[in-house]
């Protein structure tokens, strides 16, 4: 009896899914590296060609910070300080630097996050040193800015350590966490006494019960993760759980673990292990746990940056489960850049993520930290 003849349709089908096993992970691979140089040559050119103004700065209406991240994400992406358009941020950032040190547009309430913005820049900038005496005293500028006995406060004070917008402004985890970020990148070390202290308030913005932290809130919600500030009663972006505890949320528990590693503290410890453990119970790539689409792009640039500082290029998600978090969150922004080259919070607009001169240099500075081995 002759055997039945394949059917040419069940035939294409077969050869389709095993053309399909045998794509070669390589080719898989540069796919993904084109997708990724494509989208960081397309975000740069919208910050130069559209999201510049003539005299250098983005978005000047808020003050020079939005310039300052821009730049950064420039000269994070291969372009120098010769660049026409970064040599006009540059000068135009140069214009507000003060004889205090600071780096700031006049009458901010904003100094310490402008400085510490300015600051990055300058420093990704400085190949030739000259931007070294500039740099030293935005440094300074910095340390005097922080709550410590100079202000009155002890080292039991919830203030101490910690940095707020400028001026005598309650202090928070993301000003304090782009204070450590600006002096180590500058060249600060992790012993210096500014980062310790630095340290003592972040350890006070962990929902974490230790010899770290005595303040009543890590009991009311001991889940490990981090919220806004335990200064002036406390506060979370996130709000409080039932019974006064301040919740934990993605973009500050990320912040946390960044800034627990500039300082030095050991990926052993009980601080940056718990941190992880919320971490890994929270992961994801669509949202800022806790905040929803609040604060995404915040989210994305501080996630890039702590899980680069942590070393380890897959995260154990709880239950096991192994991510490439390098390869899922480049996936994820080039996924979500406009057709202009631009991203955009489309979703929610809070805290000025319905910019997009902030919202493309926050997602450059991410995909360059998620990605330093392709640069």
């Amino acid at each position: 009896m002759s055997q039945p003849l394949v059917s040419p349709f069940r035939y294409l089908i077969a050869s389709a899914m095993l053309a399909a096993l045998l794509i070669s992970p390589a080719l898989v691979h540069a796919d993904d590296q084109t997708a990724y140089e494509k989208s960081v040559e397309k975000g740069v050119s919208f910050l130069a060609n559209q999201g510049q103004a003539d005299d250098g700065t983005f978005s000047s209406n808020a003050g020079i910070g939005v310039t300052a991240i821009c730049t950064t994400a420039m000269l994070e992406h291969g372009r120098t300080h010769l660049d026409p358009s970064v040599k006009k941020a540059l000068a135009a950032m140069e214009k507000h630097v003060k004889p205090d040190g600071g780096i700031y547009v006049e009458g901010t309430r904003h100094r310490n996050y402008e400085t510490c913005l300015c600051l990055l820049a300058f420093t990704a900038a400085n190949k030739e040193g000259q931007y070294d005496k500039l740099i030293t005293n935005a440094q300074n500028f910095l340390k005097k800015l922080q709550w410590d006995e100079e202000e009155g406060k002890s080292e039991d004070d919830p203030y101490y350590g910690g940095a707020g917008y400028g001026g005598h402004s309650r202090p928070d985890m993301s000003n304090t966490t782009f204070l450590m970020e600006a002096l180590r990148t500058s060249g600060v070390g992790e012993d210096d006494p500014a980062i310790q202290k630095a340290l003592i308030f972040i350890n006070r913005c962990q929902n974490l019960e230790s010899t770290y932290n005595q303040t009543e809130f890590p009991r009311l919600n001991p889940d490990g993760g981090f919220y806004y500030t335990p200064a002036a009663g406390g506060n979370s972006q996130a709000g409080e759980t039932a019974n006064g505890g301040l919740r934990s949320y993605g973009s500050m528990t990320y912040a946390g673990l960044k800034s627990m590693i500039y300082a030095g503290v050991d990926k052993d410890d009980q601080r940056v292990k718990a941190a992880v453990s919320w971490l890994g119970k929270h992961y994801s790539t669509k949202e800022n746990p806790g905040m929803g689409a609040t604060g995404l792009y915040y989210y994305y640039q501080t996630v890039a940056k702590a899980l680069d500082a942590y070393g380890e290029d897959t995260f154990v998600a709880e239950g096991g489960a192994k991510h490439n978090w390098r390869d899922e969150f480049t996936k994820e922004l080039v996924g979500r850049q406009q057709e202009n080259g631009s991203w955009v919070n489309t979703e929610a607009t809070r805290w000025m993520e319905g910019d997009p001169n902030l919202v493309t240099g926050y997602s450059l500075l991410a995909l360059s930290f998620i990605n330093k081995d392709k640069k």
